[in-house]
């Protein structure tokens, strides 16, 4: 009872806060509806970027990848704050000075709208496909743990799945569609700082029970018990071979944290460039703290169950705090795992409806559309992906690397041919139109061939880095026979002012230091 008097208490002071916050807010406009009224400060931006990106995919699959392999998989995370302080220092500057709204808006005023169309109805199916399914799916599994619903309502544990993916699924919808924007980030915030909060105090506990009191010396004892599993050092033949950082990762990291709607759009909506610098590096600083909440606990998990759940990998995490956590604040935590599954589900939403009301409807269907047919529009959108999302959710149950595995698999259908031309636009002067099209293309069935169908015996993020180059001698051919015609660049009026953070620079030089002398200190394990 008092798990679920916790749960129910933190869920509704978020709902509270939320709706407190927004009540007086204009959401009848496309700026006020999906980019907050370009309002946001770096502290709502990092909060909220942190919770769109870290949900239960990130504690159920990695530190269910972490309990089998390791540290190894750290590299996921601490990259992520060098691809934050190129997208901070290089890539907002340019995006807040042509005023966009959406990335797929710059692919259109370097190539054309075609391109621009193309990328968008991508991104909205990679969302439907890939990230919100798993989840929704990584939600059910930690909720259903904590909470055994399939036992108090009486039906068996896949049911209780199903009827919790659909619960949260129509809960986040709620938030997305009535809230827009500044609603997820709001909510982003208070339950960023929860799960922050509650995701520490899930090894401080069990390393406390572990060391007789002292969390120093329990970190020594699964230290000494399996020192191997705190090298960051990937094998060759490793789920995450160390070379993967040089060759595909740091194009999917770029891609995520510089290109990719459903993250930038925070800092798209910030008030003025320092503080959408600020968001960035901030999430920067976040990300070389976060191992200790997705990585460390499934060592952990090791120390106490051993290789008894390398079967079910993605089971450790909700098995670890039934374990170490005391009642009333399983109940807290699974507020915060509730709120960091709603987060990432909303924010996916929202995301997917600007770019569809924008980049699709806006542009192809009927371009003198009023500025609440298109909010209404974005809802419409939100609900019938949210529905695709939920239907979808059971069919990603059996992943055989484990759920975040088949996550960055997936996305690698998508993030990397988009990285490509993105990349190219900024980069590559002389691609055109054409050749970044045809780069598209052949990405996206080179990837699925090589990965889903022939299965080559390539690690997949090594399959990114050779697409990659692929995609470019592609663009290159092709622009070289079908050039360039024009070099000029749309730009918008002035939203904001664009002044650099005078902090930026330094922050960005701590983090690439801190991020080096993690592979160094940790590599030598």
């Amino acid at each position: 009872m008092l798990t679920v008097i916790t749960f129910v208490g933190f869920t509704a002071f978020v709902a509270f806060y939320a709706w407190f916050k927004l009540r007086k807010e204009k959401l009848d406009s496309s700026d006020g509806y999906f980019l907050g009224g370009r309002s946001l400060t770096g502290v709502v931006i990092a909060g909220s970027m942190l919770l769109t990106n870290i949900s239960t995919e990130h504690l159920i699959g990695m530190n269910g990848s972490s309990y089998k392999n390791g540290f190894i998989i750290i590299g996921w995370e601490v990259t992520s704050a060098l691809a934050l302080v190129v997208a901070a220092i290089y890539f907002i500057p340019k995006y807040l000075r042509l005023g966009l709204t959406t990335i797929p808006e710059y692919l259109e005023k370097r190539f054309d709208g075609f391109t621009r169309s193309m990328v968008a109805l991508f991104l909205v199916i990679s969302f439907v496909v890939t990230l919100l399914p798993i989840v929704l799916y990584t939600g059910a599994i930690n909720l259903e743990s904590i909470f055994e619903v399939s036992d108090v309502l009486g039906v068996s544990k896949n049911e209780g799945l199903w009827i919790t993916v659909v619960a949260i699924g129509l809960i986040g919808s709620l938030y997305a569609i009535f809230g827009g924007l500044k609603a997820v980030a709001v909510s982003d915030t208070i339950n960023g700082y929860g799960l922050l909060i509650g995701g520490i105090l899930v090894p401080i506990f069990a390393l406390i029970s572990i060391g007789d009191g002292n969390p120093l010396t329990g970190l020594s004892k699964v230290y000494e018990h399996a020192p191997e599993k705190f090298n960051v050092i990937g094998e060759k033949d490793s789920v995450m071979p160390f070379g993967v950082l040089f060759t595909g990762l740091i194009i999917n990291q770029l891609y995520f944290w510089g290109m990719n709607q459903t993250i930038i759009q925070r800092a798209l909506g910030a008030k003025n460039l320092k503080e959408a610098q600020k968001g960035l590096l901030y999430t920067g600083v976040l990300k070389i703290l976060v191992p200790i909440i997705i990585v460390l606990p499934g060592v952990i998990g090791f120390y106490y169950f051993g290789d008894s759940m390398y079967d079910n990998q993605d089971h450790i995490y909700p098995a670890l705090i039934k374990k170490v956590l005391p009642l009333g604040l399983a109940g807290f935590f699974a507020a915060v795992v509730m709120g960091a599954v709603l987060s990432t589900f909303n924010s996916v939403l929202n995301s997917a409806a600007t770019i569809f009301s924008i980049d699709v409807y806006n542009r192809l269907i009927k371009k003198d559309v009023s500025e609440k047919r298109l909010v209404w529009i974005g809802r419409a959108v939100s609900s019938v992906l949210a529905i695709f999302a939920i239907l979808a959710a059971p069919l990603v149950a059996s992943a055989p690397e484990g759920l975040y595995q088949l996550l960055q698999q997936l996305n690698g259908i998508f993030f990397i041919p988009i990285a490509t031309i993105m990349l190219a636009g900024f980069f590559m002067e002389k691609v055109s139109a054409v050749g970044a099209k045809a780069a598209l293309i052949f990405g996206l069935i080179y990837y699925i061939v090589t990965t889903f169908i022939l299965k080559i015996d390539i690690h997949f993020i090594h399959n990114w880095g050779i697409e990659f180059v692929m995609n470019v001698i592609i663009m290159y051919v092709v622009s070289h026979f079908y050039p360039r015609k024009n070099f000029g660049i749309r730009t918008a009026p002035m939203r904001m002012e664009i002044v650099h953070w005078k902090y930026a620079k330094l922050l960005s030089i701590i983090l690439v230091v801190v991020t080096i002398l993690i592979y160094i200190l940790l590599g030598q394990s």
